[in-house]
């Protein structure tokens, strides 16, 4: 992918493949708009983008497939920079090499409201940002996920799918947990189109990383299976010869890359001092001297510019041979491609899940929601083959694997199941990566408790508006015997107080199928459906085609008259209420029960269908987690019956009368209140 034969001088300088301008020109002008634009802010990491500065210059020069004016080729390589404080080093890689959102001008605009130059990298603020990145390591899992989405394609769909996902990361980066579940993860499945380029500068925030690690990174991926490699990262030569050696290997890759923070620097280089502050007046101009770099803050000379402009428009006769690839490939694996691509659903899958309600209504099983949820997955995997399923090592309890789902292995990756391990946060984050790359549709399940080992990449899923789908069992109390180590009371108010993911709790089969295609439709919103361990009676007895769901709450049983109490409640709970209903309509007072599977949803609606749903009488929530929340749909006034604390280790049923979760509770606080 060179642009010119490789040479060098003795001294490893001024390659000829850098004609119109030398290595040094282009990788120092990544360290002038780098320092400058910290500078300006007055805000920012200006070390890490001039430490790396070279490694990114080859990278981007000979190596990287892109195309600036096609930014969201599907074959594109995918880079990550997972050490999203750097965050200038990809912003002054995106306007140098042509990408045209992002014009000197957003360059000048650093960290400013409004710019596509956020202070991390943001997706969706401007093509080529990849992925969100910032808290340390999230990045790495991410590209994990991309590098099985590619691995996954490229074994449907052959020659359509060829590429390579590029990862900068730091030591802050490897020092996270879920770096340890990523690269182990990578290495046990032989991803071997994964580079990672670690940013070994010896340096964190505190000081040296002397203070608080002694890992040895190269045995540590070496353990984990990994091809690994060190070299200096300020030698373009080193740098070029270890990227063809990653190439050449079928393992994942790791080079280490020992560079000199701050590079340039004639008083902060290799110090703390210039990770997250900007370097100052007089320290740049003493780094201008250094590099030999004379333009003015934000101005590049034309000839640097226009050699990186080259580098950026060498992508477009790669774009012109895959489009060849791609015209010329079967009509109808081009078609599934572009469907999957763009994210649509296939036709047949609506009627698919019509077809289930119907018969769920008509025979009526009481089953625990999370075998419901199987039930799902067993009809629309038909329907949906782009359905990547998983499980952090509870397959059996989740009911995330159907009987046609076959596993991935590492020589061979036609299957759609992933054993993901106990790695619950590296599972979802390198969903978010499948779900990044595209062309693939994620889900992956394990105990709605471990929503705290998962929840930075759950937000991040959000925050990136991902089609990403989390299976969440054993939802509350009626897990029963595991105890309050495994009882999630707080789990569903720590969720819905998250901006943009459906948190849905369905009461059956038939909720938990019309919740299944709310998470399938909402392309832009990640879903976390919440299941039951226990069995549930079928509630939805009578079939209609509507999604009564997708409203988040509706009326599921209708009171005598005019009703005085309205019972709202969730999942497993909406059973207690209609039971507690018929009791009140004893003792001669009118209720009508709400299922209300979606807060979120609910929320988003109308008032006067807000009104409608939930009417004018007394309000109780009944839901076997803590109170938090309910007070915007029951009011001051309104009652809670549930959790007011952790749980306890005992059956499921002896759990919910201990905690008084019962109809006879429910009519217990209406009838003193009436």
């Amino acid at each position: 992918m060179s642009t010119s034969s490789v040479a060098k001088n003795t001294k490893g300088e001024d390659l000829v493949i850098y004609k119109k301008a030398s290595f040094k020109e282009m990788s120092n002008a990544i360290r002038a708009l780098s320092m400058d634009a910290v500078q300006k802010a007055n805000s920012g990491h200006p070390g890490m983008p001039m430490g790396m500065a070279d490694v990114a210059t080859v990278l981007f020069n000979e190596f990287l497939k892109f195309d600036p004016k096609n930014p969201w080729w599907p074959d594109r390589d995918r880079f990550v920079l997972s050490a999203g404080h750097g965050s200038m080093l990809l912003y002054s890689l995106l306007y140098l090499t042509g990408y045209e959102d992002m014009t000197i001008e957003q360059i000048k605009n650093f960290r400013q409201l409004g710019s596509k130059t956020a202070g991390h990298p943001e997706y969706h603020e401007a093509p080529g940002i990849e992925t969100t990145t910032g808290p340390l390591g999230q990045g790495v899992a991410n590209a994990v996920g991309m590098a099985m989405a590619e691995k996954l394609l490229a074994a449907r769909y052959g020659k359509l799918v060829d590429h390579y996902t590029y990862v900068i990361a730091g030591d802050g980066c490897l020092m996270e947990g879920i770096s340890q579940e990523a690269i182990s993860l990578a290495g046990h499945l032989q991803l071997g189109k994964l580079i990672v380029l670690f940013d070994d500068n010896e340096i964190s925030i505190d000081g040296p990383t002397s203070l608080s690690v002694s890992d040895n990174q190269i045995k540590r991926f070496e353990a984990s299976g990994w091809h690994t490699q060190s070299i200096s990262g300020h030698d373009p030569e080193a740098v070029r010869q270890a990227i063809k050696k990653a190439h050449a290997t079928d393992k994942p890759s790791l080079i280490a890359c020992r560079t000199t923070i701050g590079f340039g620097a004639p008083t902060k280089a290799g110090s703390a001092d210039c990770h997250g502050s900007p370097l100052g007046d007089k320290e740049i101009q003493g780094a201008r001297e250094n590099l030999g770099w004379t333009a003015a803050p934000f101005e590049i000379p034309h000839n640097i510019l226009e050699a990186w402009r080259e580098a950026g428009a060498r992508g477009n006769g790669l774009y012109s041979e895959w489009k060849k690839i791609y015209e010329t490939s079967d009509k109808k694996l081009v078609e599934e491609f572009d469907r999957t691509q763009k994210g649509h659903l296939p036709s047949g899958f609506k009627s698919a899940i019509s077809a289930l309600k119907k018969k769920v209504s008509e025979t009526k099983p009481k089953d625990a929601t999370r075998k419901c949820s199987g039930n799902v997955l067993e009809v629309i995997g038909n329907f949906i083959p782009e359905l990547i399923g998983g499980s952090a090592d509870l397959t059996g309890s989740v009911n995330t694997k159907t009987k046609d789902l076959m596993p991935i292995t590492k020589d061979d990756f036609s299957g759609r199941y992933v054993y993901y391990g106990v790695r619950e946060h590296g599972m979802c984050a390198a969903m978010n990566g499948m779900a990044l790359h595209g062309g693939i549709i994620p889900y992956g399940g394990t105990f709605f408790v471990f929503t705290d080992y998962c929840r930075p990449a759950i937000r991040l899923a959000a925050l990136m508006k991902q089609r990403v789908i989390f299976i969440m069992t054993h939802d509350s109390i009626g897990l029963g015997e595991d105890g309050p180590t495994h009882q999630p009371v707080e789990h569903l108010a720590s969720l819905r107080a998250m901006p943009n993911i459906n948190v849905l709790r369905p009461a059956d089969g038939v909720e938990t199928a019309e919740c299944w295609e709310i998470a399938l439709n909402s392309k832009e919103t990640p879903t976390i459906l919440v299941l039951t361990r226990q069995g549930l009676p079928t509630l939805r007895t009578n079939h209609v085609e509507e999604n009564l769901c997708h409203k988040g709450a509706y009326v599921i049983s209708e009171a005598d008259g005019e009703a005085k109490v309205t019972l709202i409640s969730t999942g497993s709970e909406v059973s207690i209420a209609i039971e507690a209903q018929q009791k009140l309509k004893e003792k001669g007072i009118s209720a009508k029960v709400v299922s209300m599977p979606g807060f979120e949803l609910f929320a988003a609606q109308d008032k006067k269908y807000q009104q409608q749903v939930l009417g004018n009488g007394l309000k109780v929530a009944i839901e076997a987690g803590i109170s938090f929340g309910w007070e915007k749909f029951i009011g001051q006034d309104g009652i809670f019956v549930g959790m007011q604390g952790f749980g306890a280790s005992a059956p499921a049923p002896d759990l919910y009368k201990h905690f008084g979760i019962t109809a006879d509770n429910v009519v217990k606080e209406v009838t003193q209140r009436f």
